[in-house]
């Protein structure tokens, strides 16, 4: 079959399969493109959604990135390395992981190693009885939604050690993909309603832009309550009450958030002060959430963690029979610093057993929380014992990691309050320092121009000065008229005092130049 028979018969197939019939002009084998309008666009995508921020990996981090591949490129800066100080990563700070909690994962990773003499074994036993747990003697296989059995019977165990002996159940106990899911997951079931009906969340401010950035995406109303920075960010009954009667005037306020130690603050709350907030909450009928992720990082010594299931059982059935709390833990902040596992629990009190049954039918939609992180978790609750053969070397390692930190907060805090114009509270515990900084008018003038927050416009030129990435503090909230930011104390010791002399120098200058 020859030339134009070909062609044409080529061109009757086309017409039924799809194909393009031949043709002797290269414009006619090119028909016009359609064109069609994109379906999701910034007016039509999820408001809720659009509403959302989150400063912690906000404009200055994106800055802070494209800074860093114009040095790789061999751009000339007045530095030679960005150091990032904006979130509170341990491992990526170069803080090394603890041993016993990377061989349990390990084993219970690659099986194959339980015969491996190298590996301890206490190690081997944990690993082992978290294998039995899973699907087929596998990490690899989904596990129940609220998460491993014996991981639960672990926490509970941990949480009645940790709580001198007051009982807890592991029905009670959900594994969660670090704190936030849990946070999320919790609220996501609170929130309700329309206009004045509408489901307020009290937060505190400064607050951790989860928390924030939740609410908006849930439709909820966010409701400040003010620390008070004056008297080391402390929490003020008289703030809260202040907080919920202003807004049962728009909403309806029903959930009270509480971070302790605190983010970015690094207060330490007192027993007194966490007695006064469980009563308000049983007294105005609020769900309270309790954020303790940080309860291993306490320097101060004259502060002590007290978790909030603790007190609420310590003030009496009258309490801890009626409070709803949901509190939270995670394998990323404490002495592991394991970010990248997304290890969490979550403990909820005296929710309604119909609403336990919801909470674990929105968890099996997510299937489960990520099996690794939850035998990372299993080791963070069921550490090492005085018995056993990894307990002294797990000891010192712990040990080491929490008296660095509170080496580096006692460094940072006397640091910056030698330097003018820069106040800083005691940093009592966490990972992090928020300290109030002066911002000239001419500087204020200057941000203003340029349609940035104060703040902001300090800390962008703070990286593009010295290369250091810090948070703006109006990304946590701040009182009007003042100005702050959020660093890590997590950089190793050298580097935080080459990051702290960076800063009290770029401060110097700039106080010059805007004066």
């Amino acid at each position: 079959m020859r030339g134009p028979v070909r062609c044409v018969l080529r061109g009757l197939r086309g017409a039924t399969t799809g194909h393009r019939p031949c043709s002797s002009s290269a414009a006619e084998e090119a028909p016009a493109v359609r064109t069609r309008d994109r379906i999701l666009t910034l007016q039509s995508m999820n408001p809720q959604v659009r509403a959302v921020e989150y400063a912690v990996r906000g404009p200055i981090v994106l800055k802070a990135g494209e800074i860093e591949r114009e040095l790789e490129r061999g751009i000339k800066k007045p530095f030679d390395e960005v150091i990032k100080a904006n979130i509170g990563d341990a491992h990526a700070m170069g803080q090394q992981p603890i041993t016993f909690l990377r061989q349990v994962v390990a084993l219970c990773t690659y099986p194959d190693l339980l015969d491996n003499p190298r590996f301890p074994r206490d190690a081997k036993d944990r690993a082992s009885r978290i294998l039995k747990s899973c699907g087929g003697q596998s990490l690899g296989s989904y596990s129940a939604s609220q998460g491993v059995a014996c991981i639960r019977e672990d926490v509970a165990q941990y949480i009645k050690r940790r709580d001198s002996g007051i009982p807890a159940d592991p029905e009670n106990v959900y594994l969660t993909t670090g704190a936030s899911d849990g946070i999320f997951t919790i609220l996501k079931i609170l929130v309700s309603g329309e206009g004045n009906s509408r489901t307020g969340v009290m937060i505190p401010i400064p607050q951790y832009p989860l928390y924030s950035a939740a609410i908006s995406e849930l439709n909820a109303f966010q409701v400040n309550y003010y620390l008070d920075e004056e008297n080391c960010w402390a929490l003020d009954i008289n703030e809260l009450r202040r907080s919920l009667y202003q807004a049962k005037e728009y909403c309806n306020p029903k959930v009270l958030c509480i971070i302790n130690p605190g983010n970015p603050t690094g207060q330490v709350q007192s027993r007194r002060c966490i007695e006064d907030v469980i009563h308000f909450a049983w007294e105005e009928g609020l769900f309270l959430l309790a954020d303790e992720v940080y309860q291993d990082n306490v320097y101060s010594e004259s502060c002590q963690f007290h978790s909030f299931k603790k007190v609420l059982y310590e003030m009496g059935p009258e309490y801890s029979s009626t409070v709803e709390l949901a509190s939270f833990h995670s394998t990323s902040k404490g002495y592991m610093g394991e970010c990248g596992y997304r290890g969490g629990y979550m403990e909820v009190l005296n929710m309604h057993p119909d609403i336990k049954a919801q909470l674990v039918k929105i968890l099996s939609v997510r299937l489960c929380p990520p099996v690794p992180g939850q035998a990372a978790m299993d080791v963070v609750v069921n550490p090492p014992q005085p018995n056993e053969e990894s307990y002294e070397q797990f000891i010192q390692e712990k040990e080491a990691v929490l008296s660095t930190l509170a080496h580096k907060a006692k460094m940072t805090e006397e640091w910056f309050n030698q330097v003018p114009g820069i106040k800083c509270n005691p940093l009592q515990g966490a990972m992090y320092a928020f300290p109030q900084i002066h911002i000239p008018p001419r500087a204020l003038e200057r941000a203003k121009d340029l349609q940035m927050a104060p703040d902001m416009f300090y800390c962008m030129q703070l990286l593009e000065a010295a290369g250091i990435c810090v948070v703006p503090g109006s990304g946590f909230g701040q009182k009007e008229g003042t100005y702050h930011f959020r660093m890590t104390i997590l950089p190793p010791s050298d580097k935080l005092k080459l990051l702290l002399q960076k800063i009290k120098e770029f401060h110097i200058r700039f106080l010059d130049e805007f004066s």
